[in-house]
């Protein structure tokens, strides 16, 4: 045994005799006791002069020379975490609470390519050996304050990571943001980190990722096991916001790799077979029962970025889309769908509308192109009585609120079921085939505003000031009413 690691041994032993002595007596000392105690210099000194050589022990990496030091952990990151950190400032040392050097203003480098900035870097050693820069060990990283730049080639940088040891380190990563960007270095969105951690987990005996996130405005959490022998990513995803669990299974052995997922959102179960590489991004979305409701194929090209989503169901839930505090308006009014670079259409089939009897066939087309959003040729039916139809759309975000403008053409079946729907007096029931009108929706205040109303071609201008401006509450049936007296006033002008 060499004499350095002789002398570290040394110390340990005596910390801990001391320590075990502490934890025996102290609660017995007694003021006098305590008088006797010091006044018996042996032991005072023997104290003080251990402390002295312990701190001064862990004093010594602040003598190191910076390039020395820059140079050593530098390799030993890369060996450690395959981390390639570019170092421009000055290392800092402290010994509380544990050993550890601090740096601002890092670089890590991914494919020789700068992927982050990091603002405060922290990095732990081990008390073993502090005699030697050489023989100097990393423990621990915390990576604080920083924004990584993700595209369709690094992608998988925070899988890879899990590839690394774990079993003796940890990696942190605190305070820091995802950017997820396309081919012409334009963000499409951005993932907050609040608390990551790399670690090895002693019961799954798999390297292991937990985080706490927020994107879209929208919390969640993350649990990642990396089974390196199977080549298989286990992850689960809970957005308890939307009370909302995913369970995924990736494999990615291959080239082309492959995965399935489990969702359950409330008391509903879903599953998604997907395949992707570098690419692409394809998906097929069903529900787990016998005989499923819907059904939904997915396509996402990644550069250029091209996206599509057609789908079938029995039922759909238009608060999902439609709601200002659900995911999709949200994620509308940040403005990132915006971009002139997405490509994506959508169209859904729905045969009925949930919490709502009077919808029916739903064709709910949607197209993101050039920056604009739309939903134009979107088609519903209201029972057989009419059929309803949305052109020259466009959904854009105006003083921070989210907006939708459109025509609206209404082609009436059965005007007389109409009628006594809404509780029309007979002698205001006059024949009706068809209505084109503009209006303006704003999610926000829950306010739609009717513009160049037309029934048969004709306007009436006492008809669109009547139901110019029309306020939906939160009640529905306060709303069925309201809006059945409102129409029938309007009828008043247009009889005649």
């Amino acid at each position: 045994m060499s004499k350095s690691n002789s002398f570290v041994k040394n110390l340990k032993n005596i910390n801990k005799f001391i320590n075990n002595l502490l934890e025996e007596n102290l609660n017995k000392l007694k003021f006098k006791n305590l008088i006797n105690l010091l006044r018996n210099n042996k032991i005072v000194l023997t104290f003080v002069a251990v402390l002295i050589l312990f701190i001064s022990y862990l004093l010594l990496p602040a003598l190191y020379k910076q390039d020395q030091i820059s140079k050593k952990i530098k390799l030993d990151l890369v060996k450690k975490l395959n981390l390639n950190f570019n170092f421009t400032k000055k290392f800092n040392y402290n010994f509380f609470p544990r050993p550890h050097f601090t740096i601002k203003d890092s670089v890590i480098l991914f494919n020789d390519q700068e992927i982050s900035k990091v603002k405060n870097l922290i990095i732990y050693i081990s008390i073993d050996n502090l005699f030697s820069i050489n023989k100097i060990n990393i423990n621990d990283l915390l990576i604080e304050n920083a924004n990584f730049n993700l595209n369709h080639k690094n992608y998988n940088f925070f899988h890879d990571l899990l590839k690394n040891n774990f079993l003796d380190d940890e990696l942190k990563i605190k305070n820091s943001n995802i950017f997820f960007m396309d081919s012409k270095k334009d963000v499409l969105f951005i993932n907050k980190i609040e608390n990551m951690k790399y670690y090895y987990d002693n019961k799954e005996l798999k390297n292991t990722l937990i985080s706490k996130n927020e994107l879209f405005n929208f919390p969640y959490e993350i649990k990642v096991y990396d089974d390196i022998g199977e080549k298989k990513l286990t992850s689960i995803v809970n957005l308890n916001y939307f009370k909302l669990k995913i369970e995924n299974e990736f494999y990615y052995k291959n080239n082309i790799k492959e995965g399935k997922a489990y969702i359950v959102n409330n008391k509903s179960k879903s599953k998604i077979f997907y395949k992707t590489n570098s690419k692409f991004f394809n998906f097929t979305y069903k529900d787990r029962t016998e005989n499923s409701n819907y059904s939904y194929v997915g396509k996402i090209n990644v550069n250029p970025f091209y996206a599509s989503l057609v789908g079938e169901t029995q039922n759909i839930n238009l608060s999902y889309l439609f709601d200002i505090n659900s995911l999709v308006p949200q994620i509308l009014k940040t403005g990132i769908l915006n971009n002139e670079n997405i490509d994506f259409e959508m169209n859904i089939k729905a045969k009925n509308v949930f919490n709502n009897i009077n919808l029916t066939n739903l064709n709910l087309n949607s197209k993101i192109k050039g920056g604009l959003v739309d939903i134009d040729q979107t088609k519903y039916q209201w029972k057989d009585y009419a059929d309803f139809k949305l052109i020259d759309s466009l959904i854009f975000v105006k003083d921070g609120q989210l907006i939708l403008d459109s025509k609206l053409e209404i082609n009436i079946n059965d005007i007389n079921e109409i009628y006594k729907y809404l509780l029309t007096p007979k002698n205001l029931r006059k024949k009706i085939n068809k209505i084109i009108l503009n209006f303006s929706h704003n999610f926000d205040q829950n306010v739609i505003t009717l513009r160049d109303i037309r029934l048969d071609k004709k306007y009436n201008q006492d008809i669109n000031k009547i139901i110019s401006l029309i306020i939906l509450k939160d009640n529905k049936l306060q709303n069925k009413i309201y809006l059945k007296n409102l129409l029938n006033e309007a009828l008043k002008y247009y009889s005649g």
